[in-house]
């Protein structure tokens, strides 16, 4: 009776537009209470959900990722990324992805990735002939690596829910599969440029590679400084969103001396608000995990899950084809809220590498995070072009294939993962 409780309340509750927070948290205490499992777990589980160490870091990286974007360093690197690939056809699409590439491994989100190129670049495509519905789907396809390029705040939380993974394995094993998810947009950016001839306006003069390099060093040199930290052992992955914070702060005040004191108020008023949604999700997630464990009702879902099929590769196929579909109208940190207390006993029972797991279950969401109805990327980039998610639709479908295809590889291949960090030692 209680595991119906859990389940069947959780599914009304969101069918009637609860806000997932309250949906988890409720259904979790109803069955607690149906159980007889003591009410006073609920405060406790509340607290306990997010008194973790390493949750620390989700609202100093969202903050890192503000200050950046409000110091003007992704401008700084699109002048440098112009510089190096110059002015051709579909030249601008693509330094939209290798910026976004860029920015992802300061922010580590995707959403927020999207804003601070899409201000910056979607105006310059405009000019050179790019319409803004390809500008705004091929912005929102390549920010999405933003949760695989490290740092990533998605990494963090599933490294939170799997204690197995360590936050800096994680971290190692997303940039192959980020590189790849940003590498293969440029083949359909390209292509479909060239067919269409968007960007034949792009003619104008290309910015000297020294001097644009020199404006854009301290922005680049922040992912170099996040990760050779955390490599070397100097700080913990929380500690590297302070440094990364402090070191936003050094180069927007008394570097570029573009970051206003209003600007670092609303930044820090954005980024508490952005990080106390997150974790009063986790809080009452914890809820509704702890009833299901306590009550063995993932266990035995998983359990019937592999009973029913003991082929492992139609599992493996079945799972993606779930996170893609999910990926579409729920945002990632809910999905892993919700299926990951019944796909780790699932990953258990086949020996997979949590590791490679949580990478390919992150790719999966970000494909999600530009694929139409929900695709919170999509929004932020079609607000900024001043056009409809439904106007993206035939170029992002593009994007949506050309990424299908590097998780592909990555689900394939798990080594593609876990070369790195097996070579840094972290497995």
């Amino acid at each position: 009776m209680a595991t119906g409780i859990l389940f069947l309340g959780f599914l009304a509750l969101m069918l009637i537009g609860a806000p997932l927070a309250v949906a988890l948290g409720l259904a979790g205490s109803l069955a607690i209470l149906d159980a007889q499992l003591g009410i006073l777990s609920v405060p406790t589980n509340v607290y306990t959900g997010i008194a973790k160490y390493p949750l620390l870091a989700i609202p100093v990286f969202i903050l890192a990722g503000l200050i950046f974007e409000r110091a003007g360093v992704a401008g700084r690197i699109v002048a440098f990324a112009s510089s190096l690939v110059g002015p051709r056809n579909g030249g601008l699409a693509v330094v939209a992805i290798l910026v976004c590439m860029v920015m992802g491994g300061i922010s580590g989100s995707g959403p927020a990735d999207a804003a601070a190129v899409a201000t910056v670049m979607i105006p310059s495509m405009r000019k050179a002939g790019y319409p803004a519905p390809f500008s705004a789907g091929v912005i929102a396809a390549a920010a999405a690596t933003a949760i695989l390029i490290p740092p990533s705040v998605a990494f963090i939380i599933y490294s939170v829910l799997v204690p197995q993974a360590s936050v800096p394995a994680l971290f190692a094993a997303g940039v192959v599969p980020g590189l790849l998810a940003g590498l293969s947009l440029i083949v359909p950016t390209v292509w479909l440029a060239r067919r269409h001839g968007f960007g034949l306006v792009d003619t104008g003069p290309r910015p000297p590679v020294w001097e644009s390099f020199k404006g854009a060093i301290w922005g680049l040199l922040a992912p170099v400084i996040i990760l050779g930290g955390l490599r070397t052992g100097l700080f913990t992955p929380t500690e590297a969103a302070v440094v990364a914070v402090f070191y936003g702060l050094a180069v927007g005040l008394f570097i570029y001396r573009t970051l206003t004191w209003r600007a670092l108020y609303e930044a820090l008023a954005e980024a508490a608000e952005m990080a106390a949604v997150v974790l009063l999700i986790l809080a009452l997630a914890s809820v509704f995990a702890w009833a299901g464990s306590t009550l063995g009702a993932f266990d035995r879902l998983a359990g019937a899950a592999v009973a029913a099929t003991g082929n492992e590769t139609l599992i493996l196929i079945l799972l993606n084809l779930a996170l893609l579909a999910l990926g579409m109208v729920l945002d990632a940190v809910s999905i892993f809220l919700i299926l990951l207390p019944l796909l780790v006993p699932i990953m258990q029972a086949f020996g997979w590498d949590p590791v490679w797991f949580g990478a390919m279950i992150t790719m999966n969401l970000a494909i999600g995070q530009f694929t139409p109805p929900l695709a919170v990327n999509l929004m932020v980039t079609t607000r900024v072009a001043g056009v409809t998610i439904e106007s993206t639709v035939p170029w992002v479908l593009w994007m949506v294939a050309a990424m299908l295809g590097a998780l592909a590889l990555v689900v394939a291949f798990p080594g593609l993962s876990l070369w790195l960090p097996r070579t840094l030692g972290y497995l």
